[in-house]
């Protein structure tokens, strides 16, 4: 399911338009990028937890020219699904 899709499910559901459910969905995004950001997990209740992860710098080998090139260190986001969902999903 692609996000236009997503947001029109949404909008669906709860009744409102798709332009006011395209607004929470980016303010829900800047909310949890800006706590990812500052290492704070963001847990959504029935739903799951999005946690932060320190990436440390690696050195990778190209396979076709056997060039080494240096990573640098990085933050990703993992998310974990919440019991409740999970119960929900089996």
């Amino acid at each position: 399911m692609d996000n236009k899709k997503l947001v029109e499910t949404v909008a669906n559901n709860l009744g409102r338009t798709t332009e006011d459910v395209n607004k929470l969905m980016e303010a829900f995004a800047s909310v949890l990028y800006a706590r990812c950001s500052d290492m704070d997990s963001v847990a959504v209740p029935s739903f799951g937890t999005f946690e932060p992860r320190k990436r440390n710098e690696r050195v990778l080998r190209n396979p076709a020219t056997n060039k080494r090139m240096l990573v640098p260190p990085k933050i990703v986001v993992g998310f974990r699904v919440s019991k409740v969902l999970k119960s929900k999903l089996k």
